[in-house]
């Protein structure tokens, strides 16, 4: 009966759930005993204790929960994506319209400085602050100081967006190094790239291709972007490519690239006005001119769909100019000024006023162009440097010297720097009317503004100084270029080669031949050979070919002398390089003994401290980690 009850206790007791559920020891680290034997074990347990929380966080010790697997770590190598436009808040903001004021005030030097200084502040500029210098170095033609920004951004990290590249391609091309501005362009095609090629980076590279002598490279462009389906065929890529053809002169070419254009849309008539322009020029070029103004007709008439902006505009502008129809520009210039309503609608800008300048300036109407430069305040048009440049250029031409020097003296007044095209041409419109020492103070006071004048620049001083016998001068010019490391061209040695020859002072043209053969960047054209050819035998010199041989054979020695050079130079430089990796190997391996060294000291402090702790009894035996200890008890298992 007693064992009865027992068992039947015994199972009501196994059936009760017990309020406090057990909860395993989250570590047998952490266990204390509740009492002592001796005031001694206390403190030593205290000790214990604070040891370990200086060794391990102070969290750990109470939620030692398992941490969740660690994420996959991203691809370092893999480009970074850039920042959003709601990057552009806070104090970055505030930096962004700091650096806009400065580009409004001109002061790019200050605006390109403050980027780089951000940059390791606590306020980081954002690509688009860096867009924004970067595009007013651009529009100054500042390639040197925007590649070297674009560098630096590069090196500081922060990603670039399309706008980026094509500033970058922009300026590639415009300095002519086109070759460059492809491979860039070819990294946006790649599969990894982070965004593909916008339409804006197809026409900026068509245009650069076509402005550079180019076209057949352009045609390819084109022909990619059509044949990998890139993007629909655009009338802005075909307009630049017609526009190649017509200065080529090959109007035809024009003409059926419109026709394929219209094919690749459907055969309907195409509603973008950018490519009317130069399909009539193409008709003029032709001789064409009924068709032409047929299709000016069509696509400006009342009832015509085609859709015009200030650029398209200017482009009939400019064909109709250049062939004859000034009342017809005239007409729809008029027409153009009454449709201008910003910010609704802009169908005027900048270039329409220089595109009626050059149109009454071909007219011979001088006094009408200067009305209309003078117009562009009332349309909200502020002239440039390139707008004075292109009204000087025809006064220049047309002996309207005075005019001209108060033009250039209306920018100063304005605050519109010259450039060194704009004292280019002071200085042959001064040789055109003989002031010929006003050409050559406005050149010094270009160099003393710290312009830096091309080859271009230099002979026109040397062309005007040649041209009325003043060759000692031109050589001194000459010189000048080579001490401040501007390259000649092949104009720049067959200017003062010519002078010589008429002047017949043959050693000095002998000294020029000598430099213009030995350049390597510069060919040796057949017509001036022969005019060579054709002086020395009226002098009877007979030393020419004999001359011919030891110049072929100096060049050759030369360019021995430069390839073992460049050879040496590469070695230098692999060799540099092989030096710096193992200079980082090194490092690294420094590194890694210096870490193995602390791993080693830790842990032999973690030993000590363990085997102070170590109980006398032997009930629990110590296991030291690197991370924290923990203790077996026996009599819990």
């Amino acid at each position: 009966m007693a064992m009865s009850k027992l068992l039947r206790t015994s199972h009501h007791l196994k059936s009760l759930k017990s309020y406090f559920p057990f909860t395993p020891f989250a570590s047998v680290s952490r266990l204390r005993f509740l009492s002592y034997a001796t005031p001694e074990e206390a403190a030593a347990d205290r000790r214990r204790r604070k040891r370990r929380l200086r060794i391990e966080p102070a969290s750990s010790l109470v939620h030692q929960k398992q941490s969740p697997p660690a994420a996959s770590s991203p691809n370092p190598s893999a480009p970074k994506p850039p920042e959003s436009i709601l990057a552009l808040s806070g104090s970055r903001l505030v930096l962004h319209n700091r650096i806009l004021a400065l580009i409004r005030d001109n002061d790019l030097d200050e605006a390109a400085s403050l980027v780089r200084h951000s940059v390791y502040s606590n306020c980081q500029p954002t690509i688009f602050t860096a867009n924004a210098v970067l595009r007013a170095l651009l529009l100054r033609s500042r390639h040197a100081d925007l590649l070297a920004l674009h560098r630096f951004i590069t090196q500081a990290n922060i990603a670039p967006t399309i706008i980026t590249l094509n500033l970058l391609i922009q300026s590639y091309c415009d300095c002519g190094r086109t070759g460059i501005a492809l491979e860039n362009f070819r990294l946006l095609l790649k599969d990894d790239a982070l965004f593909p090629p916008a339409p804006s980076t197809w026409r900026i590279l068509a245009k650069g291709l076509v402005d550079n002598g180019k076209l057949q490279q352009a045609v390819e462009l084109k022909d990619e972007m059509l044949a990998k389906a890139f993007m629909p065929p655009d009338p802005f890529v075909y307009n630049h490519i017609m526009q190649g053809f017509i200065k080529n002169g090959v109007p035809e070419t024009a003409i059926t690239l419109y026709e394929e254009l219209q094919e690749k849309l459907g055969g309907e008539k195409i509603l973008n006005g950018i490519v009317y322009g130069n399909l009539m020029k193409g008709y003029f070029g032709k001789k064409m001119e009924e068709q032409a103004m047929e299709i000016y007709r069509d696509v400006l008439g009342d009832d015509s769909k085609v859709k015009f902006d200030a650029v398209s505009y200017n482009l009939v502008l400019d064909a109709l100019g250049r062939n004859g129809k000034l009342e017809e520009a005239i007409n729809l210039f008029g027409r153009m000024l009454k449709q201008h309503s910003p910010p609704r609608r802009f169908t005027v800008d900048l270039g329409s006023f220089n595109v009626m300048i050059d149109g009454y300036c071909l007219a011979g109407r001088f006094q009408d162009a200067v009305m209309v430069f003078g117009r562009m305040g009332e349309q909200q048009c502020t002239p440039d440097t390139q707008s004075y440049n292109k009204l000087i250029e025809h006064l220049g031409s047309n002996k309207l010297v005075a005019e001209a020097e108060e033009l250039y003296k209306e920018m100063s007044d304005r605050g519109i720097n010259p450039d060194e095209c704009t004292y280019g041409l002071l200085v042959e419109a001064c040789f055109g009317v003989n002031r010929e020492d006003d050409a050559t103070a406005y050149f010094h006071k270009m160099e003393e503004l710290g312009l830096r004048p091309n080859a271009n620049s230099y002979n026109k001083v040397i062309g005007g100084l040649v041209k009325i016998q003043r060759l000692d001068d031109a050589d001194k010019f000459f010189d000048r270029m080579l001490e401040r490391e501007v390259k000649p061209n092949a104009t720049s040695y067959e200017l003062l080669l010519k002078g010589f020859l008429d002047a017949r002072r043959l050693d000095d043209g002998l000294k020029m031949l000598k430099g213009l053969f030995l350049d390597d960047g510069v060919a040796f054209s057949e017509q001036m050979k022969e005019l060579v050819d054709e002086v020395f035998r009226e002098e009877g010199r007979e030393e020419l070919e004999k001359l011919y041989e030891d110049l072929k054979r100096e060049k050759a020695e030369q360019l021995a002398r430069e390839a073992e050079e460049r050879a040496r130079a590469e070695a230098l430089a692999k060799e540099e390089r092989a030096k710096k990796k193992r200079e980082d190997a090194e490092n690294r391996a420094a590194a890694a003994r210096a870490c193995v060294e602390a791993m080693e000291v830790m842990l032999r402090y973690k030993k000590d401290a363990t085997d102070e702790e170590s109980p006398a009894d032997g009930s629990s035996a110590p296991l030291g980690g690197l991370f924290g200890e923990e203790k077996t008890v026996n009599h819990l298992l």
